[in-house]
Formats: C-alpha cells, structure tokens, sequence
C-alpha cells in the first residue's frame, strides 16, 4: 500500500523494493496506490488492516511525522498504530542559491541573515514539507530570522530561485542536482550526517551549523501486532534487497541512497525523526486544521 500516486518517486521504489521481495518471498507482492488527504487515507488502512504480515506501506517522513501533527482527521500515530518493518532509504535536504547571491557558502547566508532578519527569502515545496521545516531548523539553529515563502510545487520554487525571485530554496537530491551540476543553482549545503556518492563536492550543513542534519526518508511498515518473526522476516528480506547494486543504482537516480539495517535500529530512527520534526512544528506554531 502507498499513500502516493502512480509515477511517483515513491510509487517507483515501492516497484523496485516490492519486485525483489516478491521474489524472496515466492508470491507476488502488488502496490496499490492509495493517495488522497494527504496520505491519511492509506494510513487508516493500513492501522485496521489483519495483522498478519500480508499488509504493508511504503511511508515517507512527512506522513509518518508531520501530517499526524498538521491535519485534525489524522488520527493515527506512527509508533502507537503500527510496526516498524524497516527503513529503506533517506534523501537528504540540500540548501542550494541562486548563483548571484552574494552568500557563496551556508556560513555566509547565516551572517547574512542574521545582520539583516526576515530579509533573506528561504523557499521550499509546501508548509510543513520536509525542505520547509529543514529551513526552520537551519534558523532554530542557527539563531536566524529567515523570510519563508513556501511554494505550492516543487517546480514553482526551483523556478523562483533559478530567476532569482528568492535568494535560497530547499529540497531532496532529486529535483536539484543537474541544476547544481549545471551551475543553474548553487549548493550552499548538504544537510546529511556524511558525504553520499554523488554529492562529493558538497559541503555538509552540520559543518556550519552543528547537528543540522534533515532527510527525507522512506519505511516500511505493517498494522501493530504483527507477528515479530514476520516482522523480522521481511526485514531480513528488505536487507538483502537494499544491498543489491541494481537496487542501490536504482535508489540514487531518485536521489535516494539505500539504509539496510535492522529493525530496532529503525524503531529508534523513526522515534527520533517524529521528536525532531514534532519539535520544530510546535516551535512555528502549527496547529492541525
């Protein structure tokens, strides 16, 4: 199950992952999208699915974290209603500018905001979005006032700071690095906890801004009492997966890189991400609508 549409990046690695877990389980494994509310629809299915280990969701960050915090009808909570099977990858955040901003690296845009407050325009895909409460973070952090504008499509902010209508933009791998290759954009800052292939030439956030470190991120994850040795099992079989090349190969043409582990290792992962991310929306003062 998948709270995204088809054609999606997560509608894609759904695909790759299910693909190879069909063929470890010997059945088929089929993705049936259920997009809609916000990814509420698909986690209500899920939380009063059989508890037998033959219903899973692909999840990602802002509907595991955020979207419980953001809208009323969103009754669910990700460690209370259901079970950590795996987390499969991580997209890191990159704060990137446009080229004839004066600030060349992340230290330079945080002297910059923080010499002239709410003048440096920080955009990013949404309200609440993942990019968005990384550039809250990078400001909590850092001790800065940042302009927010928040666009309704990832398109529209890439447009704005390519034209120079916004100073900064934050997003995933994904939709910005050709135009950092490019030079279209520039990549002020990585916000991942080491350097990933491809991003060498980089800088890591936390380098400026100590413990600055947001991903997006993508888990699997079944309805509470599922069996822990079916749990086990498919977390074992998901491993085995993530360390296929194909698979790895596959991950990062979507600015993805794959996260084998086991599955305390990702209870304590998501337990973390849904504190960090609760605090910064408290912090801005959202409240569910």
């Amino acid at each position: 199950m998948l709270p995204t549409a088809p054609g999606t990046a997560p509608d894609t690695i759904a695909r790759i992952v299910g693909d190879k877990l069909s063929r470890a389980l010997g059945q088929p494994v089929i993705v049936e999208n259920k997009p809609g509310a916000g990814g509420i629809i698909a986690m209500n299915q899920l939380k009063s699915a059989p508890a037998d280990g033959y219903t899973l969701a692909l999840v990602h960050a802002a509907v595991a974290t955020v979207t419980p915090l953001t809208y009323k009808e969103a009754q669910y909570d990700i460690e209370r209603d259901y079970a950590t099977v795996a987390l499969i990858g991580v997209t890191p955040m990159i704060f990137v500018a446009n080229p004839k901003f004066e600030a060349k690296t992340l230290a330079d845009a945080v002297k910059l905001a923080k010499a002239a407050p709410d003048t440096v325009a920080a955009g990013s895909p949404n309200r609440t979005s993942i990019p968005h409460l990384a550039n809250e973070l990078l400001a909590m952090k850092s001790g800065i006032r940042l302009q927010q504008v928040p666009f309704t499509t990832t398109g529209q902010g890439v447009q704005a700071v390519v034209a120079g209508d916004i100073a900064m933009y934050t997003d995933g791998v994904a939709p910005l690095i050709q135009l950092i290759k490019s030079g279209r954009l520039r990549a002020l800052a990585v916000a991942s906890d080491k350097v990933l292939p491809g991003l060498e030439g980089i800088p890591l956030a936390k380098g400026t801004v100590p413990d600055l470190k947001v991903m997006g991120w993508f888990m699997v994850a079944a309805p509470k009492g599922t069996p822990a040795a079916v749990v086990e099992r498919l977390n074992q079989e998901l491993n085995t997966a993530l360390q296929l090349a194909d698979v790895n190969a596959k991950f990062q043409e979507f600015g993805t890189y794959t996260t084998p582990g086991t599955v305390a290792e990702a209870q304590r992962f998501v337990k973390q991400e849904k504190a960090l991310f609760g605090g910064v929306v408290k912090a801005i003062g959202v409240k569910p609508e």
